[in-house]
């Protein structure tokens, strides 16, 4: 086909044209004008900011970064590849000095640095290389801008009305006026209330529009309102998925946990602390004397009710709620375990609950100590009940924490050097022990009919564990692997029916966050008042990974007075065996009864 010389000319002009006016086009979308009453709000948006970012040096929280590398996936969408962990106590009020519970591997920057440059190296995961993350960059997820956070560096564009849970916000798209490292460019959304932005989504600039995804990851940012008038950062979702052609492609998810706000930092210079024992209880008139056996039996306890202690004060356990979860649900089970195995204890066993999100368990005396992560991912009844059984063989045994914790001073060391300073985990020998014996716990329990369920967990766990090492790393306790990654309660994993993905009634584990909440300001823990879904495919199973957050949001007043305040709702997969309602006390009369919630 043939085309004259004018009509070429033509043309040519028309995309010249188009070529200009793209170079041409703002780089954001134009803004409508607000109106007086959404200006009036965005304004007390931007001072209530700086009253949220003064509040937040007042505190000291930790700080948990669980970030799971993701791998696009033919049948299951996209599978983890591998992981990392980070978790720190940060003094905000020290120029932002993160203090970890590890040993650091990458530099600290300063608090409310504009460029965000902590989060520079993270681009190395869109690749195959491994890398050590610095947790700076996610911990500063929780400020939309915190040095230019206002009308001269950001332009604000009305989207609608919306209600979080029981709060109406308003929403506004929010972008730069200029270029500049690290600023913010997304959607706002602020309570009607107070003016508290209360959620945030979208990510930060690099220095050049194209370069964005290279320098920073977009994120969800979420703010309870944890005491009257005071709202405070609790979560942050990050996620860059590529789904390419290209089957080396990596993407990641990660959830960043914020909590442990009421916590105060020791007034002394070299950050001692003092141990105290609170709602002790007087027992010299139980009897006259003490003999040998009860002296060193009570030596333990000291040394129990010392460590306990310390690691609520260290805001890694929680703080027991008289009729809470650990009551309700845990302490029941351990009673259909004693029960009919007819186990001799000196003292009743407690359980107690490790903050973190990795999978671990060990005893301290007398008390259980589960991780949330744990916790979270168990599916059903019986194969909590199988956690649980090793950990009452260890006591049972005689595998007692360390008895030099009943000398205080101890345990006169910062925060973040707890992982390193006290050691409670049990030895190879002592594990394969009480593996053992809580096999025949199981099979003399009411649980004996479900060991196949309860095998299936481990299952699960073993075949994950190839790629989720630091979910399955422990920071205090017990792995529930052994060193070759067979699981020590190995003969119930054998009990189990092989995993099948396409088996939507097959559910070995959960994802992280399915069961339980954690209050950030005083530590304490509920179980989710959720909805439960079954999965419709065996995408919706996702068995450990990290899920998007949402929040049903409650002011600080409605939800004090009122039944649970909103949950985080566990994706699709977070469904247990067999549905149930909500919790039920046990019969009356029998101490074996089960908990019903958790079938």
């Amino acid at each position: 086909m043939k085309f004259r010389k004018p009509y070429l000319i033509f043309l040519l002009i028309l995309c010249l044209g188009a070529s200009c006016s793209y170079a041409r086009a703002p780089k954001y979308q134009l803004m409508r004008p607000l109106t007086p009453a959404q200006l009036a709000l965005v304004r007390k948006a931007i001072a209530q900011e700086k009253v949220i970012i003064a509040n937040i040096q007042q505190r000291t929280p930790l700080v948990e970064t669980y970030i799971q590398n993701m791998k696009p996936d033919v049948n299951l969408y996209e599978v983890p590849v591998g992981d990392d962990y980070m978790l720190s106590r940060v003094d905000f009020g020290r120029a932002f000095f993160d203090k970890v519970y590890e040993p650091r591997a990458t530099g600290s920057h300063g608090f409310f640095k504009g460029s965000f440059a902590a989060m520079s190296g993270l681009s190395k995961l869109l690749g195959l290389e491994r890398f050590t993350y610095n947790p700076n960059g996610f911990m500063e997820m929780m400020f939309v801008d915190p040095t230019g956070f206002d009308q001269k560096h950001y332009q604000f564009s009305y989207v609608r009305r919306e209600f979080l849970g029981s709060v109406r916000t308003w929403v506004f798209d929010v972008h730069p006026r200029a270029k500049g490292m690290g600023r913010f460019y997304g959607r706002i959304w602020i309570e009607d209330q107070g003016g508290n932005i209360v959620r945030f989504n979208g990510t930060y600039t690099g220095p050049k529009s194209k370069d964005t995804l290279k320098y920073f990851f977009h994120f969800d940012s979420w703010r309870m309102n944890l005491q009257p008038g005071t709202w405070l950062p609790v979560a942050v979702y990050v996620e860059e998925s590529h789904r390419v052609s290209d089957t080396n492609s990596v993407g990641i998810k990660a959830q960043t946990h914020f909590w442990g706000y009421d916590l105060k930092l020791p007034t002394q210079n070299d950050e001692n602390v003092s141990v105290t024992v609170d709602n002790a209880v007087d027992q010299s008139g139980q009897s006259q004397d003490v003999g040998p056996l009860q002296a060193s039996r009570m030596w333990v306890t000291q040394a129990e009710n010392n460590v306990l202690d310390r690691l609520e004060q260290a805001g890694l356990v929680a703080p027991l709620i008289p009729g809470g979860y650990e009551q309700k649900i845990l302490d029941q089970i351990v009673i259909n375990l004693v029960v009919p195995n007819n186990i001799p204890l000196t003292d009743q066993v407690h359980c107690r609950v490790l903050l973190t999100d990795t999978i671990e368990a060990t005893t301290v005396g007398n008390s259980i100590i589960l991780s949330r992560g744990l916790l979270d991912s168990l599916p059903n009844e019986e194969s909590i009940a199988s956690v649980i059984a090793m950990e009452l063989a260890h006591i049972a045994l005689g595998h007692h924490i360390d008895t030099r914790y009943a000398f205080n001073d101890r345990l006169l060391f910062p925060d973040q050097a707890v992982f390193q300073r006290i050691d409670m985990n049990h030895t190879d020998h002592d594990n394969q022990q009480a593996a053992t014996l809580a096999m025949k716990y199981m099979e003399n329990s009411m649980y004996k009919d479900k060991l196949a369920n309860a095998g299936l967990y481990y299952a699960q766990l073993e075949d994950s564990a190839k790629v989720l090492k630091a979910l399955n790393t422990p920071k205090l306790g017990d792995s529930l692997l052994q060193p070759d990654g067979v699981p020590w309660m190995d003969a119930l994993a054998k009990m189990a029916p092989k995993l099948d993905w396409n088996d939507l009634n097959q559910i070995a584990a959960l994802p992280l966050g399915s069961w339980l909440k954690l209050d950030p300001w005083n530590d304490t823990v509920r179980m989710l008042d959720a909805k439960r879904f079954a999965p419709l495919n065996a995408r919706d199973k996702m068995p450990f990974e990290v899920t998007p957050i949402f929040y049903n949001l409650h002011r600080y007043e409605t939800a004090s007075a009122t039944a649970p305040a909103g949950a985080a709702a566990p994706a699709n997969g977070a469904q247990p065996a067999a549905q149930s309602g909500a919790a039920a006390p046990p019969p009356q009369g029998q101490a074996g009864a089960a908990t019903a919630n958790m079938q």
